[in-house]
């Protein structure tokens, strides 16, 4: 074999070990008894990929992302997440949930507990990291979030959206390769939406891979790789955001972005 062969095997090697995608949906399908929720969704996420997932209430969006890390569980099909399929396997469960950081519609902080001790429980009790290095994380993060003077007071002392880069910050410290997003904003007073969506288009330009429910078009416009139109628990139409939002395909995404956008 000659040198140039050699290393394109060894690329070869790599790449199959490294695998391109970072979530992948195979013939996913989600009941809630006799509600069928997830319709046979396929989706490839790429490392490194922004993608911003928009539709009507109850078209599937969050629950799709919900069953990424096993918040909810899908009933047919496969997810597969850092090249760890999803099963019932509780050590599977885990692995996968170590590398996918999430933030909710609400904070889902610990009203007891500071901002620091919200950002460091999961290190130190998860990843088994020593107090102090947590604490140094923390600060990192909350730095990045533009609240670090905020780490000694408790929730009930910061307004929404304060609390809700404490919650992004929080899903940082635990270093995912993976970040996704359920609706952020939309508990949000509009004034405080903005930084919120400031913090977020940051991640992005950083390189995170992201997957955000939201309905917050010119976000999608800003930072996204490719919007996705779910309706009726069905991925209908995807696309890179000016052909998405200038030419739309399907009648339903058109009715869609014409009621959401002015």
């Amino acid at each position: 074999m000659t040198q140039v062969q050699s290393s394109a095997a060894g690329a070869a090697i790599q790449s199959e070990v490294v695998p391109d995608v970072a979530i992948e949906l195979i013939g996913v399908n989600k009941w809630y008894g006799q509600f069928h929720v997830l319709k046979d969704i396929h989706l490839k996420v790429k490392r490194g990929e922004r993608i911003v997932v928009c539709g009507p209430s109850g078209s599937g969006k969050s629950t799709m992302i919900r069953c990424i890390n096993r918040l909810e569980e899908h009933q047919a099909g496969s997810i597969i997440v850092d090249n760890i399929e999803l099963t019932n396997d509780l050590k599977r469960i885990d692995e996968v949930r170590r590398e996918v950081g999430m933030v909710f519609q609400h904070f889902n902080l610990f009203p007891h507990l500071t901002i620091l001790e919200n950002c460091t429980l999961a290190p130190i009790w998860v990843r088994k990291m020593p107090k102090r290095e947590a604490e140094e994380l923390a600060m990192h993060f909350l730095t990045r979030v533009r609240i670090p003077d905020q780490a000694k007071k408790y929730p009930g002392q910061l307004s929404g959206g304060q609390q809700q880069r404490v919650a992004i910050a929080r899903a940082l410290c635990m270093r995912p390769k993976v970040m996704l997003f359920d609706e952020p904003t939309s508990a949000l007073d509009p004034e405080m939406v903005k930084e919120v969506l400031d913090t977020m288009v940051s991640l992005a330009n950083d390189g995170m891979t992201m997957l955000c429910v939201t309905h917050e078009m010119g976000f999608a416009r800003q930072v996204a790789d490719r919007v996705i139109f779910m309706d009726a628990g069905q991925i209908v139409e995807q696309n890179e955001p000016n052909a998405f939002f200038s030419n739309p395909q399907h009648e339903r995404t058109k009715l869609f972005l014409s009621q959401i956008l002015h």
